[in-house]
């Protein structure tokens, strides 16, 4: 096992694009934190469901506002790490290097955790990225419009502490799915659409019917914010609230899991060759 972990690890490392999506994520992430900690301040009834019938949510409390910026990593930007993870797995079948790795280590439950363990890494790196990118430039804006940054607050640094976490598990979340759809172009294609229309989709209207307002907080955009506390769905009145911090965690986990036996009794089960 260990040198799987060593092996699946030096794939991460030595390709060039998770370093690109990683700076892609940092100036993203950096721009999106800004601008929301103006609009938040300075305009916080321009945020709304777009939803006609619905009532418009209580402002945000300054504090709420620094939550909400400095987690937008795993409200906005998580789709940069779940696409690094099903890379690494989609990857092997591109590149046809799948047949080699299996011949390396044939035992395929400890080649594919060891893909998922060895994401925890570059997970662990685009957390930080990522939640340093939105608390710098976020806090920096919150400043020059004379708002506190809370910086010091300890329920706030936990928040942006736990989006490191979430973004980490993202990562795992990737490699199961890219275990489950070996396809690269159609696993890229299905994440972007699903993080950036679908799910988003499917929190508002889902938190506007009571019946159904319990079911969007284990979506797994919802259970990933949820880890952190902090929403910025659920803050600005556009989606249902949160499962506690330890229940997203689990959900979260539970979907990188789910993924992995999925593709381990489908995809990884036939011979490859």
């Amino acid at each position: 096992m260990i040198d799987a972990l060593r092996t699946e690890y030096r794939k991460f490392v030595t390709t060039r694009l998770w370093w690109v999506l990683l700076l892609t994520m940092a100036a993203y992430m950096a721009f999106l934190a800004g601008i929301m900690a103006f609009v938040l301040v300075d305009a916080p009834g321009s945020m709304g469901t777009g939803v006609p019938a619905s009532e418009p949510a209580p402002p945000m409390s300054p504090e709420q506002v620094a939550s909400t910026v400095y987690t937008l990593a795993t409200s906005l930007g998580y789709v940069f790490p779940v696409i690094v993870g099903a890379l690494a797995m989609t990857g092997e079948f591109r590149h046809q290097t799948i047949t080699p790795s299996l011949l390396a280590e044939p035992r395929r439950n400890v080649f594919l955790a060891a893909k998922m363990l060895s994401s925890v890494a570059v997970g662990l790196l685009f957390g930080i990225v990522g939640t340093l990118s939105t608390v710098g430039p976020g806090a920096a804006v919150l400043a020059l419009l004379g708002e506190p940054s809370y910086l010091t607050e300890p329920t706030v640094l936990r928040s942006a502490g736990l989006s490191v976490l979430a973004l980490t598990v993202w990562t795992v979340v990737g490699v199961g799915f890219g275990a489950l759809l070996t396809n690269q172009v159609a696993a890229v294609v299905v994440l972007l659409a699903f993080t950036q229309f679908i799910e988003p989709i499917l929190r508002i209207v889902l938190g506007r019917v009571e019946l159904l307002e319990g079911v969007s907080k284990f979506l797994p955009g919802a259970a990933g914010e949820a880890i952190t506390g902090s929403s910025f769905y659920a803050d600005s009145g556009m989606a249902a609230g949160l499962l506690p911090s330890w229940a997203g965690l689990l959900v979260l986990l539970g979907y990188a899991l789910v993924l992995a036996l999925a593709g381990r009794l489908t995809t990884l089960r036939r011979d490859i060759t």
